[in-house]
């Protein structure tokens, strides 16, 4: 094989920056892709002879494998959670341990880290690409690509290399997003410590209460999950287990969780109780001002009084005379079409349910405010002098899928506030003790 024509390869492996895929899903893998972030490959062309003295160490060297490449990234065990079993916490003498507390950390800081962990990984893949040992790692894969592959096409060779180099790259990046993991597990270990213990007064009162606290609804959770993620129970903890973390403790978080809500409800359920006219004052305030009138249709008739000719102030005068004598003779709905016809030029109207936002203001709030059965005064208007009367009014509902949603979350919000509560007098009277 030439191997000058590897060194002039060399010179063209350029690997660019893409971290988009580190950090992505409910609990994310690693992006397949060889792209490295400013790793050029640029050694000076070496003459036969000198490709012959390196291809002679001083020292026997270990050929390493792919798998040896991607172990090369692995970090440090105190990373993935440590060892320790020490107890941090007693919740009524029940132990809360140092190895709980570091793999919720690290679950949170991969599930909760969001944009951290995205930006921190990337950073650091990057400040590995440009550093000169991982330029050298490279230039030592290639050659022991060559030098495996003895009598194969430079089209063969070049395959093997890049499936060697993806298997590097993707080692990179994995040790990339465990660092920046690691470093931002210190920062979730209280909110750890003290998810735990909440977590512990949970199933203890659970048991207090004789409901049962099993992991059937965990491990139903735990599937929907994972067939979220296109993988099989299998597979996710798989994952999990890459991330170094133990499926068992996502499955406990979502034990606890599960059994809680079973909790509230067997002690504050008849409390929970949201009625329409809660969700109808929701949804109306829910769209801004304006909105909640839209929400109301008023039943109108109208008489105009019309100005035909000249418009002066004489003849405006005397046509809202006319609409004051008749808003006094008024005497309900019924009776508006003969009211109308005993007026010269006068037109009646029945609008049926009309949306108020569709009559303009100051008449608008004039309407809303009226009792059914009522006119109210006469408007100049251009097309002469207006009465409306409001003969009744409905309130639109909004569809019932959105009814729904608003139900369901004006539930929740209960729900929520009387499990914050409790779990406050639980604490209260817990016996807690950090060690």
């Amino acid at each position: 094989m030439d191997r000058t024509f590897f060194s002039k390869r060399w010179r063209l492996v350029r690997v660019a920056l893409v971290c988009g895929g580190l950090v992505a899903g409910v609990l994310p893998g690693y992006a397949q892709t060889t792209s490295l972030p400013g790793l050029v490959i640029t050694p000076t062309t070496p003459s036969v002879q000198q490709q012959r003295k390196q291809a002679k160490p001083t020292a026997p060297v270990k050929k390493a494998t792919p798998q040896r490449e991607a172990n090369a990234a692995e970090p440090d065990k105190s990373v993935r959670g440590g060892s320790g079993q020490g107890i941090v916490a007693l919740v009524n003498d029940e132990p809360v341990t140092g190895y709980e507390v570091q793999q919720r950390a690290a679950f949170l800081a991969v599930s909760g880290g969001g944009a951290g962990i995205t930006e921190r990984a990337r950073e650091n893949l990057k400040n590995i690409a440009q550093q000169e040992s991982t330029n050298q790692r490279m230039r030592a894969i290639l050659d022991e690509t060559i030098k495996a592959n003895p009598g194969k096409t430079r089209e063969q060779v070049i395959a093997a290399f890049e499936e060697r180099k993806k298997t590097f790259v993707i080692s990179l990046q994995r040790q990339a997003v465990e660092s920046a993991k690691a470093s931002l597990i210190p920062k979730f270990r209280k909110q750890a410590l003290e998810e735990l213990i909440d977590e512990r007064l949970k199933l203890q009162e659970a048991k207090r209460l004789t409901l049962n606290v099993s992991d059937e609804e965990a491990d139903k959770i735990f599937k929907g999950i994972a067939e979220r993620n296109k993988m099989t129970e299998a597979q996710f903890s798989e994952h999990l287990k890459g991330q170094g973390i133990d499926a068992r403790t996502m499955k406990g978080r979502l034990r606890a969780q599960s059994v809680w809500r079973d909790v509230i409800r067997r002690k504050f359920g008849p409390q929970i109780a949201v009625t329409a006219r809660d969700v109808d004052k929701y949804v109306e305030a829910a769209g801004g001002a304006g909105s909640g009138e839209d929400q109301t249709e008023l039943q109108l008739q109208k008489i105009t009084l019309a100005v035909p000719g000249k418009i002066d102030q004489k003849v405006m005068a005397k046509r809202l005379e006319e609409a004051e004598t008749l808003r006094r003779k008024f005497g309900g709905c019924k009776g508006m079409q003969a009211l109308a016809a005993a007026v010269p030029n006068a037109q009646h109207q029945d609008m049926g349910f009309t949306k108020s936002s569709a009559v303009a203001e100051p008449t608008r709030s004039l309407l809303l405010s009226a009792k059914d059965g009522e006119m109210v005064p006469g408007n100049l208007a251009q097309s002469g002098v207006e009465l409306y009367a409001v003969c009744g009014r409905r309130t639109v509902k909004a569809d019932e899928q959105k009814r729904q949603q608003v139900q369901d979350e004006l539930t929740q919000k209960e729900f929520d506030v009387l499990a914050r509560r409790h779990m406050r007098d639980l604490r209260q009277d817990a016996m807690i003790e950090y060690k």
